[in-house]
């Protein structure tokens, strides 16, 4: 890990750098693995599963006896976890759903906005080292609840070319049926072209490591609209001297185990609780059977000592954090000061994987810096917005002279007589 204490703000640009792989390289094997999707269909995947992950796979589609199967093979006791996860989620995501209010702009015109569901939908859920069926839940809930009529997934086999029985049964449980066995920036291409076995979507979804997120940045020159940036994991905790430093390096080290090429900020304005966080993170790694992957995390992520909360927040907002952890005393007057985060932890006992799992909230988040600009997932990730407008006889009487006006400054003549011509036949029948 990192230490700096009352860095001056002419380096912090250097403090918020992520750990990334050279560009040209990502570009580059993207390129490729896209080539072959589109000439090769299926057995491009195939050949991806074995070579990525090791996994001989003759069928890329997850056949209904495998999702039955796994409700047999998913412990009660994660039943039951899932299914509390799922109902509160659908009660946050439900929530969202809007009301069509019309409004009348001018006298006689009536404009509105009503939601249409994206119709085929995309979405990924990594499997590799951590097989997050959660993202099942964060994903899918809301796709059924915008009422989109085609939701494909796919995720990686593992080496026996099976997929994750938890994986399954949370696909079977949200109501999931399309399920693939392909992972990394390969099922991204193939959800942009479609093969023999995948059909072709309009939205992709699912966070992944800096080859899923290439990928999905790379499907948008073929017309396909993703979510967000959503790459590796990251939180950034503030914490003042009522801060429970095991509490924060337990956070730290949540998002620290999801991957080595994951990072950590810790920021304090109190000298006893940053140095009991940075023994307490030690302390606590000895005991993680991920400690390989976290230990290569910490190596990229920052221990920061501040003067100030107020200074933490601009450091905070300058990061743009995925999760950000305010354990502080008085949270709530620091509240409006968080201008870019992708989810909020407020307290010490809000810990960050109580949204990863169970509290509502999705767990979809724009990493990498992308809060600056990016919402996480939510019911209207899944929905277009279509306008609406309604001019009455009296309403393009009240409004066309405005418009003809405006046209005309324009040079657009038609735009014009396309309201002329109907007042001027108005005017003839009187």
């Amino acid at each position: 890990m990192k230490i700096s204490k009352y860095p001056d703000k002419n380096i912090w640009s250097e403090l918020i750098k992520r750990p990334v792989l050279k560009r040209e390289e990502l570009t580059e094997i993207i390129v490729d693995i896209f080539k072959k999707v589109q000439e090769k269909g299926d057995q491009a995947l195939i050949d991806f599963n074995k070579k990525f992950d090791k996994a001989e796979v003759k069928n890329i589609k997850v056949s209904n006896e495998e999702i039955e199967n796994s409700e047999n093979l998913v412990s009660k006791e994660l039943k039951l976890a899932i299914q509390q996860a799922k109902e509160n989620i659908t009660k946050f995501h439900a929530s969202q759903i809007s009301e069509i209010e019309k409004i009348e702009t001018t006298k006689g015109v009536i404009c509105w906005r009503e939601n249409r569901a994206i119709e085929k939908v995309g979405i990924y859920i990594p499997g590799g080292t951590a097989p997050l069926f959660s993202t099942v839940l964060m994903l899918a809930i809301p796709a059924q609840l915008a009422g989109c009529k085609e939701i494909i997934l796919c995720t990686p086999p593992d080496k026996n070319g099976n997929i994750n029985t938890a994986i399954l049964y949370t696909a079977k449980l949200c109501g999931v049926e399309k399920i693939f066995k392909t992972g990394g920036a390969q099922a991204v291409a193939a959800m942009t072209f479609g093969t023999e076995s995948i059909p072709k979507v309009y939205k992709i979804f699912g966070p992944g490591n800096q080859f899923v997120v290439a990928a999905k940045e790379y499907c948008q020159k073929f017309g396909i609209a993703i979510d967000m940036p959503a790459g590796p994991s990251e939180v950034l905790v503030i914490a003042d001297e009522q801060a429970i430093p095991a509490f924060c390096a337990a956070d730290l080290l949540s998002q620290a185990e999801h991957g080595s090429d994951s990072q950590v900020i810790f920021l304090s304005t109190d000298e006893k609780i940053f140095n009991q966080t940075i023994k307490e993170a030690e302390n606590q790694l000895k005991e993680l059977p991920r400690n390989d992957l976290a230990k290569e995390s910490l190596k990229n992520s920052h221990f920061i000592l501040l003067n100030t909360i107020d200074e933490a927040l601009e450091f905070s907002n300058l990061y743009s954090p995925e999760h950000l952890i305010l354990a502080l005393e008085d949270f709530e007057k620091y509240i409006p000061k968080i201008q870019n985060a992708g989810s909020v932890f407020l307290g010490n006992y809000s810990c960050e994987s109580a949204g990863d799992y169970a509290s509502g909230t999705n767990h979809t988040l724009p990493t990498n810096g992308f809060a600056k600009n990016y919402s996480g997932v939510s019911l209207d990730s899944f929905v277009k917005k279509i306008t609406f407008q309604n001019l009455s006889k009296e309403g393009l009487q009240n409004l066309g002279k405005t418009i003809e006006i405006m046209a005309e400054a324009e040079g657009l003549f038609a735009h014009k007589n396309a309201v002329s011509i109907r007042l001027n036949q108005e005017n003839e029948r009187i």
